[in-house]
């Protein structure tokens, strides 16, 4: 199938997609042809740059502010997105913070805030898209499913990662959050995964990659040799937003370049 043809007439909601992960997941589903809604809650210059890079391939996008652990900005986002596009087909759900401190030394509120974004903001958008993926029911001419919903989730799902318990904890969560929601949706034909980024070049973990040294130093942990960059990650996600994926759900696909092989132990730990 043409990709261009795989997310055709879909409307795909991408909360954090004004930068990084986010923003080439964002240009991707404009590429596969659908209607994009690039969320963002401070970097508004950032979300309109992701929305004319869409537009100026020939896509379809609007940009809409909302912080995502917020209940009623969440409901008027998707109230936003009805009224212009009439529906929502896939969300993908990759708002997601990091604030970085030993057990010891972090605050309730660098541990609440993650937990607010990480996974209270996934659970809020993923309930209200599966409201609306329910209400409408399959559209055939668009997909085999109702809709989906794609978690951004990461390796530390499952690798603990000491001084950054707040973000670990919540993205274990997501883990979890996402097998029950997909448990649950699954007789409505409403797909539910998750995608597990690794080392990616991004700006939240810029200081591991930008230097010859911290580069060597982190592909240590990368089988592959590389690190990844958001196009991988964003490749994924079009992936299972579409029916090319029909029969997944309900699983976390990493990628990972092979951060999960536990590579110490190549040479018998």
């Amino acid at each position: 199938m043409n990709n261009n043809m795989l997310l055709k007439n879909q409307t795909v909601l991408v909360t954090g997609g004004s930068s990084g992960i986010g923003a080439a997941i964002a240009v991707a589903m404009g590429s596969a042809g659908a209607q994009v809604v690039v969320n963002y809650v401070s970097s508004e210059d950032a979300a309109h740059a992701v929305v004319k890079e869409i537009k100026d391939a020939g896509g379809e996008a609007i940009a809409v502010r909302a912080d995502v652990s917020d209940e009623e900005q969440v409901l008027s986002m998707f109230k936003t997105i009805f009224k212009k596009y009439g529906t929502l087909d896939v969300l993908v759900n990759n708002s997601g913070i990091q604030k970085d401190a030993n057990l010891i030394d972090m605050s309730l509120s660098q541990w609440q805030r993650v937990l607010d974004i990480n996974l209270t903001g996934a659970f809020l958008c993923a309930r209200e898209a599966a409201r609306e993926f329910m209400r409408r029911g399959i559209d055939e001419k668009k997909s085999k499913a109702a809709g989906k919903i794609i978690f951004t989730s990461s390796v530390h799902e499952i690798i603990p990662w000491a001084g950054h318990a707040n973000y670990a904890a919540s993205k274990g969560g997501v883990m979890l959050l996402m097998k029950s929601v997909a448990q649950e949706l699954a007789p409505h034909k409403i797909r539910v995964n998750s995608i597990g980024p690794g080392a990616i070049k991004t700006n939240i973990n810029r200081n591991a990659w930008d230097t010859q040294e911290s580069e060597a130093a982190l592909l240590k942990l990368i089988p592959y040799k590389r690190v990844g960059e958001p196009d991988d990650i964003a490749k994924v996600a079009v992936w299972l937003a579409s029916d090319e994926s029909d029969y997944v759900t309900g699983t976390t696909i990493f990628a990972d370049g092979g951060m999960l092989l536990y590579p110490g132990f190549a040479t018998g730990g």
